[in-house]
């Protein structure tokens, strides 16, 4: 039975905001621990671990957010393990955050001048002391920018877990859409919602970024 969008429905897509959230907090944090890990690996001597950083990287950045979504909930179920639309979000952007990440400080890393890389060698640094003490921190600076500009499509991102029934902003949105049958009304508020968590961080990042060119510009 249709009936008419009310406070209730507003409500109930006002509180699945969380779970976007909560999504996308588990998400990124996962994705910079594994992202940090695909960095150092990426700019190591060691072809092994670099080589499976590059690997890495290539299959999560060249297969469709959805379709990882879609293994990871399906495949774990065929070993016979329940695992909820949550915990099979969260693995699968985790994954995918990591290999974004991974590459975004990889870059970073790498942009750092050379003669700081000379300069840790000539003092006999080792190379976890040397990336700890004086590679991270100047890459991190370059990094903030980028990472923030992924943070927002992170956020976008969670509404594809909508498709294996994790009940965030989108999936809250059609579960009232098809109660109501507004579909202007009920996705142009999911979309606002969208809009507010993302566009302070694409000021953000923009802001950072021009701050971050004014003192290279120096």
């Amino acid at each position: 039975m249709i009936r008419e969008f009310g406070t209730s429905d507003f409500l109930f897509i006002l509180f699945a905001v969380r779970w976007t959230l909560l999504l996308s907090a588990i998400a990124f944090a996962g994705g910079a621990v594994g992202g940090l890990v695909i960095a150092l690996a990426r700019v190591s001597q060691n072809r092994i671990f670099s080589g499976l950083a590059l690997g890495f990287i290539r299959v999560f950045q060249g297969t469709p957010l959805l379709m990882q979504l879609f293994l990871v909930f399906f495949g774990i179920n065929i070993f016979g393990i329940s695992v909820t639309p949550l915990l099979a979000a969260a693995i699968a952007l985790t994954l995918h955050a990591s290999a974004f990440l991974g590459e975004i400080w990889r870059g970073s890393i790498q942009a750092v001048p050379g003669g700081q890389h000379e300069a840790s060698w000539a003092l006999g640094l080792g190379y976890l002391d040397r990336m700890k003490s004086i590679i991270l921190p100047q890459a991190a600076r370059i990094s903030v920018a980028p990472t923030v500009g992924f943070l927002v499509q992170l956020i976008k991102g969670t509404s594809l877990a909508s498709i294996i029934g994790f009940v965030e902003m989108t999936r809250a949105g059609q579960i009232i859409n098809n109660a109501t049958f507004e579909p202007f009304t009920v996705f142009g508020l999911v979309a606002v919602f969208y809009f507010i968590l993302c566009w302070p961080l694409s000021i953000a990042a923009r802001q950072l970024e021009r701050r971050f060119s004014r003192a290279t510009a120096r």
